[in-house]
């Protein structure tokens, strides 16, 4: 071959290279807003980040309150493409207000009905139940002579004045199940009764969920209203922390995914629901909860085996749609 035929080869060889290498390296971005707390969010990322090297993740990590305020106030300039483990009463809302696109992620036929949007496909799919309790510091009991509360009804014993932590529900997804579950529970008008006679016994309404718990295990309060995973989270790490799962029943709610109307066009954000879904990130959110979307999973030491004995049933819809309205009531009564 001639010396310039050969040269216009290799150039076009080259400049072919320059064009397609590059698109094969490409990472291929989704944004993710989630509500899943930091520890476990870094768990899961090692195994996603193997699986799927491909996908570069940004995410958006905040408390189930402020991520949904986030999500709704940029409805008309939508920002995330993939919701993941938010509270399906926040979703439920979302699905409500047109922002979420349907779609069904590989796998979806082991996801316990439970778990999933009833519509096919559906707007939104479920990882996990977490359920309300309490973190009981032992030290600061024993030293204050606190009897462990067994039950909601005994937190609001004068006992516990100024003893008992719990977060804000407006800000908080383990705040609003707590409420939504004791106004359930027990019909409205007896509902805020209790929580009034709770209040008098509140030191503090923390902005997320997971504080009530930490700041009983550094010994600030005896009593967090918490959630399971960190109560036991705590106790792993050596804190005087007991856990307690009220008599009459917990409060839960579902951490859930869905695709919304951005991510739609983006096929990133599919395979990451796909991810989301699949065996192997059930099995990770298996070490956290004792309920995850797909049967069989291992439970964690610790939790109970069959939490449909210790949770009281949630009716989703009817805390989707009273939300606004309990959250006004609440400020009302409770905002200092």
């Amino acid at each position: 071959m001639p010396i310039r035929m050969l040269r216009s080869a290799c150039s076009a060889v080259f400049s072919l290279a320059l064009l397609t290498t590059p698109a094969l390296a490409q990472k291929q971005t989704v944004i993710v807003y989630t509500a899943i707390e930091n520890e476990q969010i870094a768990d899961y990322m090692k195994a996603l980040n193997k699986t799927l090297p491909s996908l570069d993740v940004k995410m958006l990590r905040l408390s189930t309150g402020d991520i949904s305020a986030r999500f709704m106030a940029e409805k008309d300039n939508m920002q995330a493409e993939v919701i993941w483990g938010v509270g399906a009463t926040n979703i439920l809302i979302f699905k409500s207000a047109g922002l979420l696109e349907p779609y069904a992620p590989k796998g979806l036929d082991k996801i316990q009905p439970l778990f999933r949007d009833k519509a096919n496909p559906p707007s939104w799919v479920g990882i996990d139940i977490y359920m309300s309790a309490f973190c009981v510091n032992t030290e600061v009991a024993k030293k204050n002579n606190l009897p462990t509360p067994a039950s909601w009804a005994d937190l609001t014993k004068p006992v516990y004045k100024g003893q008992v932590v719990m977060p804000n529900p407006a800000s908080s997804g383990t705040g609003y199940l707590s409420v939504a579950s004791i106004l359930q529970r027990m019909g409205e008008a007896e509902g805020w009764k209790y929580l009034d006679a709770l209040d008098k016994n509140i030191a503090e309404y923390t902005k997320s969920g997971s504080k009530p718990c930490k700041d009983a295990a550094a010994g600030e309060r005896a009593i967090g209203v918490s959630f399971e995973y960190v109560a036991l989270e705590m106790k792993k790490k050596g804190s005087p922390v007991q856990m307690v799962l009220p008599k009459e029943g917990s409060g839960y709610e579902m951490e859930a995914n869905a695709l919304t109307k951005k991510g739609a066009k983006n096929p990133a954000a599919k395979q990451f629901l796909d991810w989301a879904a699949s065996n192997e990130a059930m099995a990770l959110y298996a070490k956290y909860f004792a309920a995850v979307a797909v049967a069989g999973m291992p439970v964690p030491e610790g939790l109970p085996k069959d939490i449909s004995k210790v949770v009281y049933p949630n009716d989703f819809d009817w805390s989707a749609k009273s939300r606004d309205r309990i959250l006004a009531e609440w400020q009302k009564r409770y905002a200092k």
